[in-house]
């Protein structure tokens, strides 16, 4: 049972992280950013496909219970953890250069892209990250059979290694680390998986908003 629980989690993940290795070796290829943009949208619709494909598995996600104090909870604390993020960004605090995500032909921004990049990021982003991290990762570091472990039990090496890791899967791993935490806060204290995805959702949809506001592309 545990065995069959764990690729619908990790999967939709891989795809998308081969994406993002994919769009890296083609840049150092030559490929310029502008050139492969098109990647972005086989993602958007890979790594959905895949959520919906296994969609049965997801016991997790089975009905929305969260109370108002919980949503209000989580709406705050994707907030907090946006005015964070824009503040963390330092040249030590990155891992790399950022190429980020230019919306633009010719000065002009293509709205159609910049409305995929958000709903993605706030909507489909969301879901298939928690999944991962928090709903598998967390509790499988401590119980191969993870579904049956209560995320308030996760153990302080659990929260740590998982923190650690979702920190440096982004380019600003500090930035990253924050937000890991404050994400696995939310999930040990509910219990609720929609806790967290509220909590990313507002962040990355905040995030692009924001980023649109002042054309601030590095940090997509």
């Amino acid at each position: 049972m545990a065995e069959r629980a764990v690729l619908p989690r990790v999967a939709p993940f891989l795809a998308y992280l081969f994406f993002i290795f994919l769009a890296d070796m083609l840049g150092r290829l030559g490929h310029a950013p502008q050139e492969l943009r098109w990647l972005y949208a086989l993602k958007t619709g890979v790594v959905p496909g895949l959520l919906l494909y296994w969609r049965r598995h997801y016991t997790e996600l089975a009905g929305f219970a969260l109370a108002a104090r919980a949503i209000a909870l989580a709406l705050l604390t994707g907030t907090v953890v946006f005015l964070l993020w824009i503040q963390l960004d330092a040249s030590w605090m990155s891992i790399g250069k950022a190429v980020g995500f230019d919306p633009r032909d010719d000065g002009r921004i293509d709205w159609r892209l910049v409305l995929l990049r958000i709903a993605s990021a706030a909507l489909v982003v969301p879901v298939m990250e928690e999944l991962f991290w928090r709903s598998f990762l967390l509790r499988w570091i401590d119980a191969a059979d993870f579904l049956a472990r209560a995320p308030r039990l996760a153990s302080a090496r659990a929260f740590v290694v998982s923190v650690l890791l979702f920190g440096i899967e982004h380019h600003l791993w500090l930035a990253g680390m924050v937000a890991g935490a404050a994400y696995t806060l939310l999930y040990m204290h509910s219990g609720s998986l929609w806790s967290p995805i509220l909590a990313h959702g507002v962040t990355n949809g905040v995030l692009g908003v924001w980023i649109i506001s002042g054309g601030y592309w590095n940090y997509w």
